[in-house]
Parts: structure tokens; sequence; C-alpha cells
């Protein structure tokens, strides 16, 4: 079983050990599926050894367990599940920490760490790991590479945004809050001030250097003959669609994404001589508003046992047919 946890930076996907952990891998599941994590700061980044987040309070000396919503106050913490064979062997090992951050034992709650390098020897044996990280270890990268303060906790602010479970069978629908929670700034710091996670500077914001810089190419690619015109936007009802399992059809792409509305066109790029898939392709629907519920329904899922990604296309090359017919009919 895998959770995507989507940080403020990139996406993380998790691989749960629900066979060797399972009080553990549920206490994940459930914080997950009642939004727990939602706008947690990850308080502590020790480079190049973990990163720590899951604490409401961004101290690292708060969190709570599922068992304490479902059985009251007593079950705040729960047993540690510690197995000789998972140990700190590769960087993405997520294990749990305790209720301040230290080695103390069988005092789990909410809070998990993810190791940032191979051979951290010196945690096995001491904190229960519960999953790895299969995908996402560019942003573990970025995450590693944040300015902190002496106590490890980053200036900006890097949080999770959601959570995401691929299957649950049991429910927990009383507890399931309508919207992330807000987290209060003030119970997060104390006597200093942190950049908000989604600040950027000020011509950045505006995206002024942005839109320079993107017109400045469309000026390039139209200039050599790439694109038909530097004002050109892509269409808003065209899917990128990459990681494809090489043996995918097109039909099987039709069938998928029809769920969402009617798909025009659903072409995969292949080998002009071979044949070969390239792994990706581009889905066309009818309208914008399905293009746009496909993206947020189907992105990072699997097909063929594969996960794909989807993003909306930035490729202009289905408009050149409408633009030779506006110039022929000229």
């Amino acid at each position: 079983m895998s959770v995507m946890i989507v940080t403020s930076l990139r996406d993380i996907t998790v691989d749960l050990f629900t066979d060797e952990c399972p009080l553990t891998c549920k206490n994940f599941l459930k914080l997950c599926k009642i939004k727990y994590y939602h706008n947690c700061i990850f308080h502590t980044i020790r480079k190049n050894f973990t990163i720590q987040t899951g604490d409401p309070t961004g101290t690292g000396s708060a969190g709570d367990s599922i068992y304490k919503f479902l059985y009251g106050s007593q079950a705040r913490f729960f047993s540690d599940e510690i197995h000789p064979n998972l140990k700190h062997s590769q960087m993405g090992t997520v294990a749990m920490a305790s209720r301040t951050g230290t080695s103390e034992k069988n005092l789990n709650a909410s809070q998990f760490y993810i190791t940032l390098r191979d051979d951290l020897d010196s945690l096995d044996g001491e904190h229960t790991v519960f999953g790895e990280i299969t995908e996402g270890f560019d942003t573990l990268n970025r995450i590693n590479e944040a300015y902190v303060d002496d106590k490890g906790k980053p200036y900006q602010n890097i949080r999770i945004k959601h959570t995401y479970i691929l299957y649950d069978p049991s429910q927990l629908d009383d507890l399931i809050p309508d919207a992330s929670p807000e987290r209060n700034l003030k119970d997060e710091i104390d006597d200093d001030v942190r950049l908000e996670d989604d600040w950027m500077p000020k011509d950045e914001e505006l995206g002024v250097r942005e839109e320079k810089e993107a017109h400045s190419r469309a000026v390039i690619l139209e200039s050599v003959g790439d694109i038909p015109d530097a004002e050109m936007k892509p269409p808003e009802n065209l899917l990128f669609v990459c990681k494809l399992n090489p043996s995918t059809e097109e039909e099987a792409l039709y069938i998928i994404f029809s769920r969402f509305g009617t798909v025009t066109s659903a072409e995969i790029i292949r080998d002009h001589k071979t044949g070969n898939s390239h792994c990706y392709a581009f889905i066309e629907f009818e309208d914008k508003e399905s293009c746009e519920q496909a993206y947020f329904t189907t992105d990072n899922t699997k097909i063929d046992d594969r996960r794909i990604r989807v993003d909306f296309s930035q490729s202009v090359a289905k408009l050149w047919p409408q633009l030779i017919d506006d110039l022929e009919t000229k």
C-alpha cells in the first residue's frame, strides 16, 4: 500500500510495510485519511541525516496517534514495531519519531522522519521503520538543501499540503474534516519569524520574470520555425501523459480517459521506424472541463503496473493545421 505526500516543493511517494508493522501503518494511513498531516511543516532538517515532520504545532514535541481519536487520551501513544530485517540502510527510509524526537521507547504518535542518505546504522533498533520512499528523491534532495538555523528549522517553511492513499477498506467518515486544517502560525513560532512556504520574491510573485523569459523563448522558437506564432498558447483541452508502460495501447487510454468526457484523440508517440512506444502520449478532450477533471484524477495513478504522470500539454503542434487553413483561406 502506498501514500503520496504532496509538499510545498514537490511530491513524495511512500510504500508501507503493512505486513511487518500493521499497527504503525494503520496509524499513518488513518492520520492521512483524516487530513491530520495537512499543512504540517518539516520542523527539523538535519542535513544529510534526516528530516522530521508530523507535528501540527511545528515544535517537534507534540502530536497524537489515531488511537487517541478512536479510544481516548489514554491511547495517545502506541508501541514500537521494530524488526531486525528493517534497517536504515538506504536513503528514503521512513520511520516513527518519538514524542520528543529522542529514542524513547513505545511513545509513537504522529511524528515521523525520512532518512537523507544510506547506511544510518546508528538508528537501527531504535525506531519503527514502517516504509520507504519509492518516488520523489529529487524532493528529498531539495529539502536537504534548505537553509536552516542552528536548531535545524528551515528559514522558509516547507509544508505537507495533502496526503493521498491508494486504498483504505475501513471508514473514518466522522473524523474526516471538510477541508484541510489551518495551522495557527502563533502555535508554530515562538520568538522568531519564518517565511511561509508560498513566499517568493516580489517580481517572481507577480510573474514578471517568468513571463519575460517565456516570451523570449517563444520569440526564438518562432524565428526558427518551431512554433507558428510567439503569442500562440497551448490548447486547454490537451493532456500530456508520460511514464507509460511500453505495452499500453491507444485503446486502453481511450477507455480510461473517456470516464471524464469525450476523448477526440489519444495518440501514443512511437518510433517512426520500429513503431515502439516512446512511453508518452497526448490525450485530447472535447472540452476544457473534462481535461481538467482528468488531470486532477489520473496524475500519479497506475496504468498497466506503471505509475503515470499527467500534465497539461505545452505543445502547439496541433495548432499548425489550423494556422495553415487560415493562411490558405486568406
